[in-house]
């Protein structure tokens, strides 16, 4: 496996990686690697003869007052799993590699309507971040494939619209939310949770499955009728909940009902 962490030096490291692979596929993360980011590794390796991953902490999609400082970084960790995994070439850039001039001065790839709603809405600039180191990376590597998790699904949707709206040459391809066996989506930051918070954490699964039966069996009901006892039984709970709506699922327009046209 081939580490790379000088942008200048990967053109060279791809072209020979490219004599003896057709297909490239690529998984970009921000390393703190778990069985998730492992399973779109795998999924990746299925897809393609060569398989490329990213490792970089991207400062353009965290605000102030979030947690770029802290987030976790186990490179060490990240190389040998990846190294298990199979994995043929890893970029691990600098920011300095990536943005030059710092993140705050760069051009920013903006996604109207999908970017702006849901966590977009909630943490302005934050897919801008995702859009534009996304397209660096996409230029730096030129994968035919990139893989992407379900977990984060409004970004899924926001780089497919900007692979289309752009014209980029790339196959996006979406690979399911890995799960802890009480339901919880694997995520980096999870660790975060004290153990109390981890242990009802699983009720956000089960409160969308069960919203997601009710909608579904009165589907010319209000969906607030529904969704807001639970919003309610959430924060009761103990959760902050920055948003439980009804969303159309390829544009995330807000609609009333199941039955919307």
């Amino acid at each position: 496996m081939i580490v790379v962490s000088d942008t200048a030096a990967l053109e060279a490291h791809l072209t020979t990686l490219r004599d003896h692979a057709r297909r490239v596929a690529f998984v970009p993360t921000m390393g703190n690697l778990h069985d998730g980011h492992l399973a779109l590794v795998n999924q990746a390796r299925v897809a393609a003869d060569a398989v490329v991953v990213s490792i970089f902490v991207n400062p353009m999609q965290f605000a102030e007052n979030e947690d770029l400082d802290t987030y976790p970084r186990t490179l060490d960790d990240d190389l040998n799993a990846l190294r298990e995994a199979g994995v043929d070439l890893v970029l691990t850039p600098s920011a300095d590699d990536i943005y030059p001039d710092g993140s705050a001065a760069h051009t920013a790839i903006h996604v109207p309507g999908l970017g702006d709603a849901l966590c977009g809405k909630d943490r302005p600039g934050h897919f801008d971040g995702v859009c534009t180191v996304v397209y660096k990376l996409f230029q730096l590597v030129g994968p035919d494939i990139a893989v992407f998790g379900e977990k984060d699904l409004q970004q899924l949707l926001i780089i497919k619209k900007m692979v289309g709206d752009l014209g980029l040459p790339i196959d996006i391809q979406s690979g399911p939310t890995q799960r802890a066996e009480d339901g919880l989506a694997l995520s980096s930051r999870n660790q975060y949770l004290s153990a109390s918070e981890r242990a009802v954490a699983p009720l956000l699964r089960q409160t969308l499955q069960s919203c997601g039966a009710a909608l579904t069996a009165t589907p010319d009901g209000l969906a607030t009728s529904i969704i807001d006892p639970a919003r309610e039984a959430l924060e009761r709970a103990g959760f902050a909940v920055d948003y439980l709506e009804l969303r159309e699922l390829a544009t995330l327009q807000l609609v009333d009902r199941m039955d919307q046209d």
